[in-house]
This record gives C-alpha cells, sequence and structure tokens, in this order.
C-alpha cells in the first residue's frame, strides 16, 4: 500500500513525493490511520523505523492550513532530535503553508521568540527550554490539540519526566497524544496511564543484525590518510553507485569537494540543502548523473534510494542502529551489496558499540599495496576488547585487501 491510500491531505502527499518516499514503513502504515483516526497511539519502536513521518504526516493532514496555535507539541530528549524532527516537519509541511519552529537550549532566545510571536502551528522542542519559554509568557500551549512524546525512554534516563509531566499539565485535556519509546519501563507505563486516554500499542521490532545480502568490513586508518584512503577505494571497487556517510553538514560539503576535485560526479545531500538541492541530488542519483552520493544521516532512513552498489561509512556512526540503517541502504531487494567502514583510533570506542549491538565482530580489512601510516590500531587489541589487528595475519583477501584474523600455528 502506498502512501496515497493512507488518507492523508493532498498537500501533505505532496511534501511526501518531495522527500522521495515511495512505500510507508511498517509503524506508518498502522500509525497512520490511527493517528487520522483520533486514537491515542503507543509506537514501541526504534529510532529509525520511520517513526517521525508516522506522527508527523498524519498530524498535518489534520491541521490543515495555518491557524493561530500552536496546535501540535513534539517532546525531543536532544537538541539533536528537536533539529532532525524540525527538518522532518518543514519538509513534509513544505505545501500546506504551516509554520513549524523548534525550540532548545544552548543556542539564544532571539530568533526562537521571533518565531513564536509570528505564530507557528507546530513547535519541536526540549523539555528545558519549553518550560523556560511557558515562564516566560512566549509560549502558550493551551490550543494544543496534538502532544508527541518522542524518545520517552530516553527522556526517562535523562531526568525529564518530571519536567514533561509540568508541560502536559499545560496541555488541554482534549487532545490527541502519541508516545514512542523503544522500551516501556514502569516509569513510562504510568506516564501513560496519566497521559493517555485508551492508547493503541504498535510495536515494531528493530532488526539488530545487517541483512545477508551485504558484505560490510571495516578499514582502520589513521586520521591523516582517511581521505586517502577514500579516494583510493573508489579507485579500486568496481561500483555503480556509491553512498558515503559523513558526520556533519560541513564533513559532507568538505568530502564532496574533495571528490568533485577527483573528477567524480557527486551531490550533496543534508539538512541545510534547500529542497530543490535535494529533489536535483536524488534525481541525479538515481538516473546516474551522479555515481556518488554524500549524505549526512537523513539519506539512512526513509528516502527511496534503490539500486546502491556499495556504501562507505566516512565517519563511523555514533548510534549503532545508525550503522544498522545506513549499510542497509545497499543489498536491497534481493541484490548484494557492499558496506565499507573507515575507522580512525578515536573512533573504536563506536564501532566496539555496533558490534555488541549486532552481536558480531565486523572484519577488519588492510587494503592491499597501500602505503599505509601507523596507527595504534593495528597492534593487538587490549584484554577485555574487541580484537583491532592481531599481531600475525592470515592472507584472506577481501575486497581487495587483507582480511586480518588470528594467526594459525604451524603444526
Amino acid at each position: 500500500m502506498g502512501f496515497t491510500k493512507l488518507g492523508l491531505s493532498e498537500e501533505t502527499l505532496e511534501g511526501v513525493r518531495a522527500m522521495g518516499y515511495v512505500d510507508p514503513t511498517p509503524i506508518q502504515l498502522r500509525g497512520i490511520p490511527l493517528v487520522l483516526a483520533g486514537r491515542d497511539m503507543i509506537g514501541s519502536a526504534q529510532t529509525g523505523t520511520g517513526k517521525t513521518a508516522a506522527f508527523a504526516l498524519p498530524i498535518l493532514s489534520k491541521l490543515g492550513a495555518h491557524a493561530p496555535g500552536p496546535r501540535a507539541l513534539i517532546l525531543e530528549p536532544t537538541r539533536e532530535l528537536a533539529a532532525q524532527v524540525d527538518t522532518f516537519f518543514r519538509d513534509y509541511a513544505r505545501f500546506t503553508g504551516m509554520k513549524v519552529t523548534v525550540v532548545y537550549g544552548g543556542v539564544g532566545y532571539g530568533r526562537q521568540n521571533d518565531e513564536l510571536r509570528a505564530g507557528a502551528d507546530v513547535v519541536v522542542a526540549t523539555p528545558g527550554r519549553l518550560l523556560d519559554h511557558l515562564e516566560k509568557g512566549t509560549l502558550r500551549l493551551d490550543k494544543v490539540q496534538f502532544l508527541v512524546l518522542d524518545e520517552a525512554d530516553r527522556m526517562l534516563d535523562m531526568g525529564f519526566l518530571p519536567d514533561v509531566r509540568r508541560i502536559v499539565e499545560r496541555c488541554p485535556r482534549q487532545r490527541h497524544t502519541s508516545l514512542f519509546s523503544a522500551t516501556i519501563p514502569p516509569q513510562i507505563e504510568t506516564l501513560i496511564q496519566w497521559a493517555m486516554h485508551n492508547p493503541e500499542t504498535i510495536e515494531i521490532g528493530a532488526r539488530r543484525t545487517p541483512a545477508e545480502t551485504v558484505k560490510h568490513v571495516i578499514y582502520p586508518v589513521s586520521d591523516s590518510q582517511k581521505t586517502d584512503l577514500l579516494l583510493e577505494l573508489l579507485k579500486r571497487v568496481n561500483y555503480n553507485s556509491v553512498l558515503i556517510f559523513c558526520r556533519t553538514k560541513h564533513g559532507a560539503d568538505r568530502v564532496a569537494g574533495l571528490l568533485k576535485r577527483a573528477n567524480h560526479a557527486v551531490a550533496v545531500l543534508h539538512s541545510n540543502r534547500t529542497q530543490n538541492e535535494r529533489e536535483h541530488a536524488l534525481r541525479g542519483f538515481r538516473d546516474g548523473r551522479f555515481e556518488v552520493l554524500v549524505a549526512t544521516d537523513i539519506a539512512a532512513r526513509g528516502l527511496d534510494i534503490a539500486a546502491v552498489s556499495h556504501v562507505i561509512n566516512y565517519d563511523v556512526p555514533q548510534h549503532p542502529e545508525d550503522y544498522i540503517h545506513r549499510i542497509g541502504r545497499t543489498g536491497r531487494a534481493e541484490h548484494t551489496g557492499d558496506a565499507f567502514t573507515i575507522m580512525v583510533a578515536e573512533e573504536a570506542s563506536h564501532v566496539y558499540a555496533i558490534e555488541r549491538f549486532i552481536s558480531q565482530k565486523i572484519p577488519r580489512v588492510k587494503l592491499e599495496n597501500f602505503d599505509y601510516t601507523y596507527t595504534a590500531l593495528f597492534e593487538e587489541s587490549k584484554p577485555g576488547q574487541p580484537q583491532g589487528f592481531p599481531g600475525k595475519v592470515r592472507g584472506v583477501r577481501v575486497h581487495g585487501g587483507y582480511h586480518f584474523g588470528p594467526a594459525r600455528r604451524r603444526r
């Protein structure tokens, strides 16, 4: 079933099409009709299952057109998540005429005050800064029709539940409430009973292992040779299309510039690009005009990017779930794909976290005939840690390099 059959407004569907979405994820298939029907919803789902669209799209469809508000409030535990959800809401609302504002700490109040005075239909916020605005009188919640408590278990871990309760008390009793949480511990269950009315639960299991159609390996390297290794990989690999992930927007722009200077046909995709620039990048990558797409995690989830032969993590993702979503952009629709992760020493802890999450060791590979600078990653790992490079090797060829595993003793 496509998005067009879920009952969304035509203006919202325009935003969906502009984002490149084609088929709804399981949580979207089940969640969107619930919100449209006015049912409170609990989504037990990991980050990356498409849950933002599961609540954003029906909320925008129900709100209709711009009106005094805010009429929808989305609470997030961190400024990074708030900024990410704000970006998605703005993209989805592009053709609706509605205004979206993000409110979080660590920055000045000026722009937030200006946007709130101008009128916002949707406010995405972290609890602390939202309470500041409520106390200053720069924001009221008496017109909120939709309340979303996102990443509730992380808000619990960060000690935000008392603040969340204070915020919920400021909202009208007659409202639609959605709560999303990877787990439902007792404290969250208590919050559900207090804040929600007869909610329906949707449980979507998160895949914790890479697809069997994806071969994934790690290339340890010194920080000074990171870009050299990336260029060498692109020289040696026989690829159709490559999706390169960077941690930051600035990093994505820098890597894209490097590849352009090396005569690669490159497009860039991140939240600072305009909608027209994003659509141009996606279309060009799909039709083969761009052989390489450099992106932040905005491209790891939800976008319809098929037939990617290779994924390269230029930066190791900081959250294990993101690793699954990134490398899952290749090896789709029963095709095989390759995923390379370039690792420098300071990223080793993130790699270990990924390996614990997926319950498997990711092979380390050393590129043959590449003039490596020494890095401690080539040494025997400390006791109790996952292995980096053992001191001796057996030469198993993997992707044009050598897989370094335990040395075999001669008998």
